[in-house]
């Protein structure tokens, strides 16, 4: 099967690449990354007697059409994702991301490819201690510039979809788990990255106590591989995360292996929001088994960082 991955190169497309190729080593890969966070590491060291093609190339403007010609599947993963700091850059992320997905999206209806394309359970903010995909419109309410780009990308995607697109939408809870192109601004890997360092872990003063969806990337990467394997493409939505946790629950795991950490709790706008549960029970009921954890995301990442900070 060949498969094009779109953002290729950051943290959930470098640990794809990787383990997919060695799932099925029969996969030929199309990586596409701009290079716009400079992530050249991802391409290092890469299984062998995989067939790989990669392209610096920026989707949001590119003539994709002849790519994705012999295209199976695209995973469409390009996008600015700092929620927190989308507050700074608000019309450049909505600018880069809806017309990549449109780019991406037009070309894949054009050339008869399905899609999966990459949403958020950010775009939930809901009074409901308890929420899924079939919840209310009216209970999508974004908290950041870039959980409000997702949902209109949503849009876009399901408008394609009456006229003919074949895709899935994935809303992934907060990504935590090592890759080669593994980033530190959301919460699990930036609290380790933290603590090992002897800093203060930095947790905001209104979610200590908040539940959030979180996503090991070993699920995400399984959760790719069974809706490929099982020809998902029902223009379906799915909440997928290995589960809910507070700050405190987070925290409490890294303590496990690193007993004295220490927190200092600051303000960030991104963090105002209700507390809630997502569900996942849709996805589930295709056949899908999470087998991630915090503790093995935490224990990994603890690892990797220990390495190279040795006494």
């Amino acid at each position: 099967m060949k498969i094009a991955i779109t953002g290729a190169l950051g943290h959930i497309g470098s640990y794809i690449i990787r383990n997919m190729a060695l799932k099925d080593s029969k996969h030929e890969f199309l990586l596409i990354d701009n290079f716009l966070t400079q992530r050249y590491v991802s391409l290092f060291n890469l299984p062998k007697n995989i067939k790989y093609k990669f392209l610096e190339l920026d989707v949001s403007h590119s003539n994709l059409n002849n790519l994705f010609n012999d295209i199976d599947v695209i995973i469409h993963l390009a996008a600015i994702t700092d929620a927190a700091n989308s507050f700074n850059n608000a019309e450049e992320v909505e600018r880069n991301n809806l017309l990549s997905t449109k780019n991406v999206a037009e070309t894949a209806l054009n050339t008869n490819t399905k899609i999966i394309f990459l949403s958020s359970t950010s775009v939930y903010g809901t009074q409901k201690d308890v929420v899924d995909e079939d919840c209310l419109k009216e209970e999508l309410k974004p908290q950041s510039p870039y959980a409000e780009t997702k949902l209109k990308e949503e849009e876009l995607i399901k408008n394609m979809g009456n006229n003919g697109l074949s895709y899935v939408c994935c809303r992934f809870g907060t990504i935590f788990g090592t890759s080669n192109g593994m980033r530190f601004h959301t919460a699990v890997n930036k609290f380790c990255w933290q603590a090992v360092m002897g800093q203060e872990i930095s947790v905001w003063e209104t979610a200590y106590d908040q539940s959030r969806p979180y996503l090991d990337l070993f699920d995400a990467s399984k959760a790719f591989e069974h809706i490929i394997e099982n020809n998902m493409f029902k223009n379906e939505t799915y909440n997928i995360l290995t589960q809910n946790a507070t700050v405190r629950n987070v925290i409490d795991v890294i303590k496990n292996y690193i007993p004295n950490v220490k927190i200092a709790f600051v303000k960030n706008k991104i963090m105002n929001q209700l507390s809630y549960e997502v569900l996942s029970s849709k996805f589930e009921k295709t056949g899908f088994k999470f087998k991630g954890s915090l503790s093995r995301g935490i224990s990994e990442t603890i690892q990797i960082i220990n390495s190279s900070n040795r006494n």
